[in-house]
């Protein structure tokens, strides 16, 4: 088969084009390598990949020198006439989007570009799907939908009609064009609702990134809500594994659903929602302690009250994910964390200080 993924350079998808690739799978990876943040990380991504930094150029197809299967361009979702050639001329069974503008904080200050990405960027690339009668289409959604809800586990079953920021309500909107091209259009579509993902070459504007840096440096972390916060922290492995699940089981018409009493994560159309994380919400201060432990130092904390548009707890319920297509998460904290700060300590370089 061959597979576009989108986000190739980010995290997630840096490692799901590893896996594929390592599977003899022929894929494609678009990205527009934005300056969200370092960009030399995700140049790092690709790298590991075969890629060269001074091959990619927009709209031009480059080559891996390390896996035959592997193609990378770099291109907007919003740049419709370009996707469509791409879409034209390689042929794509399935489509992995994993392309976002991510973070919540950042879509208080900057709304409108969540407008471009996520928003028109997915319509276009679903739309393509429509057009060229896509397989399989996978995206990825967050556990940012489910807002103002408290009921816990967070279920599929659960109402997502009040999103807290604007990225969660664009996650929300990629359910509803999702459910709407697959009805119409009979596309099989799958969002999967990411907890939490942490691991080695993360995202550096994720708390626990930042919490690396900080403590090595002895600099004071911010703690948001007095460190009352809980996360379903997930590690990177596990995800992939329930990604790969997905991409290879098409979601499937719900023949027994019933519009007198409509189950959220199903329909009549193909068209399937999962919760993806690790069921095992963990009390940030837990999770710096781990920091902590495997960094042979002490955090200077900082509490703060809660922030705009912060949820103070999450914890996946992915009983239908286990259920359906055997997934499994199996990392512990402790093992995931310090994979993440060997990887840490190699890739910038940090000599620990002793405080």
């Amino acid at each position: 088969m061959k597979i576009l993924i989108t986000g190739a350079a980010g995290f997630i998808g840096y490692f799901l084009v590893k896996y594929l690739l390592q599977k003899g799978e022929e894929v494609v990876g678009l990205d527009n390598i934005n300056d969200y943040y370092d960009v030399n990380l995700k140049f790092a991504r690709l790298n590991k990949s075969g890629i060269a930094k001074k091959k990619i150029d927009y709209n031009k197809i480059t080559e891996s020198s390390k896996y035959p299967n592997y193609k990378f361009i770099k291109l907007e979702l919003v740049d419709r006439e370009n996707l469509s050639k791409l879409f034209m001329e390689e042929k794509f069974d399935i489509v992995c989007n994993l392309a976002a503008q991510v973070g919540v904080r950042y879509s208080l200050e900057n709304p409108n570009v969540y407008l471009e990405s996520n928003f028109i960027g997915f319509f276009n690339i679903i739309d393509q799907c429509r057009i060229y009668d896509i397989k399989n289409f996978v995206y990825a959604s967050s556990s940012s939908v489910y807002g103002l809800n408290r009921k816990m586990p967070f279920s599929e079953k659960h109402n997502v009609d009040h999103p807290l920021n604007l990225y969660a309500a664009s996650k929300k909107s990629n359910e509803s064009i999702a459910h709407t091209y697959s009805y119409l259009y009979d596309i099989a579509a799958t969002g999967l609702r990411f907890f939490t993902v942490y691991g080695p070459w993360g995202r550096p504007d994720m708390a626990y990134f930042k919490f690396a840096n900080q403590i090595m440096k002895g600099e004071p972390i911010d703690i948001y809500n007095n460190g009352e916060m809980m996360r379903d922290f997930t590690y990177i492995d596990d995800i992939i594994e329930g990604i790969v699940r997905v991409i290879y089981s098409p979601a499937q018409a719900n023949v027994s659903w019933d519009g007198n009493n409509p189950e959220p994560s199903s329909s009549t159309a193909r068209y399937k929602i999962y919760n993806i994380g690790n069921n095992n919400p963990v009390r940030l201060l837990d999770f710096i302690k781990e920091l902590e432990n495997a960094l042979g130092i002490r955090a200077k904390k900082n509490f703060l009250p809660m922030q705009p548009g912060e949820v103070p707890v999450t914890w996946a319920d992915s009983g239908n994910l286990m259920k359906e297509l055997g997934y499994r998460p199996d990392t512990p904290l402790c093992v995931g964390i310090r994979k993440f700060i060997e990887w840490y300590q190699e890739f910038y370089g940090f000599k620990l200080q002793k405080h």
